[in-house]
């Protein structure tokens, strides 16, 4: 009997010892006169500074021809670490990945191509890397130059190429050479909206001339309407695989159930600027709002020395899509001129009925008035709003993200 399965992971783990920094050494002589005073009990400290830490843990699913199948998962989860093991930029420590079928990947900037090589000499190279003769690539080369949009830098060293550019030519080329898997990862964030929507486009293509596809995205609403069905990571562990919405909903619940009202900051001594803590007016033994609460949102900061020209900025976002942006300078402009040291308290009320029924996430970063960031927290916590008049089980909405009462004036005419 043939088998349609195009991926089966079985058991994977992948595992990254970490530890204390190794001492340093003025110069190669000190190092090996150091190591020779003692080297059993240097390699006794070694070793007893080390952990093992799990990126993957008895990770199994299988994934058959032609289905489009999502990842999704906090940072950290490891999305992308199984990526690369899938698409064998990493070895396994444990477990192995069965493929049927040739592999294209698009997963982090700079990953795949040469940056000495021209935009032209990258594209053969990756045909030549896939087993295709000069002809198949040749013959497709219009297209990929086409989609990708750079054809006046075809001939450039892709080291010169800005970010989006990169990425533009690494999707055209991992979705149009002939392979049967194409893994994308988050990277596809990197380029702009109108390309963003290209591309998924082309993968909903991809899936209908049966090619398989595995999508890593924080974008839910990417992932709903392109992905057949969906997996859960946590922590580096399979959490769920099913349907797509139930996926997603339980991706919800999770964060939701695991994020508490409050969430404390180490103080990190290189920033001008330290977080020390984020509240949210979450009511005791209740995990949701109801959608006639007010939402309070309490933040604490230290500024370690007098600092011009920084402001703070707190993202509210739903399915991956940020849909609303404050700024702690819109009521007062003088903070952007000055900080003085000291600490402060600031407050955010969003109102009742403004936001509808539904999962939602909160980000928060503080950057220089140039837009250079000192620090950033996406997801650092989450809240869910329920509708409890009409029904408190209606947790999850997938419509409507306003919910505010617009006035109706209605008059009878005839």
């Amino acid at each position: 009997m043939i088998s349609n399965v195009a991926i089966k992971v079985n058991n994977l783990g992948k595992s990254y010892q970490i530890g204390k920094q190794q001492e340093k050494y003025t110069t190669f002589r000190d190092a090996i006169v150091k190591f020779s005073v003692n080297p059993f009990k240097r390699m006794c400290n070694f070793s007893s500074n080390t952990e093992k830490l799990w990126a993957l843990k008895n990770v199994s699913f299988e994934i058959e021809q032609g289905e489009v199948v999502g990842i999704i998962g906090r940072n950290g989860a490891g999305k992308s670490t199984l990526l690369k093991i899938i698409s064998h930029i990493t070895p396994p420590t444990e477990g192995r990945v069965e493929l049927h079928g040739r592999i294209g990947s698009l997963l982090e900037v700079g990953t795949g191509f040469h940056p000495e090589f021209t935009g032209r000499e990258n594209i053969f190279l990756s045909g030549s890397i896939l087993g295709m003769k000069r002809s198949e690539i040749d013959s497709k080369l219009d297209e990929i130059v086409k989609f990708s949009e750079i054809e006046k830098f075809l001939d450039t060293p892709v080291k010169r190429y800005s970010s989006g550019m990169y990425v533009r030519l690494a999707f055209a080329v991992a979705a149009h050479l002939e392979t049967e898997i194409l893994l994308v990862d988050e990277v596809l964030a990197v380029g702009d909206a109108a390309f963003q929507k290209k591309c998924l486009g082309k993968m909903s293509n991809i899936s209908k001339e049966g090619r398989t596809v595995l999508f890593v995205s924080h974008n839910m609403n990417a992932i709903h309407n392109l992905c057949n069905s969906t997996i859960v990571l946590a922590n580096g562990t399979k959490m769920f695989q099913g349907d797509t919405i139930d996926a997603i909903n339980y991706y919800n619940s999770f964060i939701s159930d695991n994020n508490s009202k409050i969430k404390y900051f180490d103080d990190i001594i290189d920033m001008p600027i330290v977080l020390k803590k984020i509240e949210i007016n979450k009511k005791d033994n209740q995990d949701y709002f109801d959608i006639n609460d007010s939402i309070i949102i309490n933040i604490e900061y230290r500024v370690k020395k007098n600092i011009q020209g920084t402001n703070m900025a707190l993202s509210i976002i739903r399915e991956g899509t940020n849909i609303l942006w404050t700024f702690d300078i819109d009521d007062n402009k003088n903070l952007l001129i000055s900080r003085e040291e000291g600490d402060y308290c600031s407050k955010i009320v969003i109102p009742p009925r403004l936001l509808g029924v539904g999962f939602y996430q909160i980000h928060f970063d503080c950057a220089f008035y140039n837009k250079e960031h000192i620090f950033k927290y996406p997801d650092v916590l989450s809240f869910k709003i329920q509708n409890v008049s009409m029904d408190p089980s209606n947790s999850v909405n997938l419509g409507a993200v306003i919910s505010y009462p617009l006035k109706w004036e209605t008059k009878k005419i005839n």
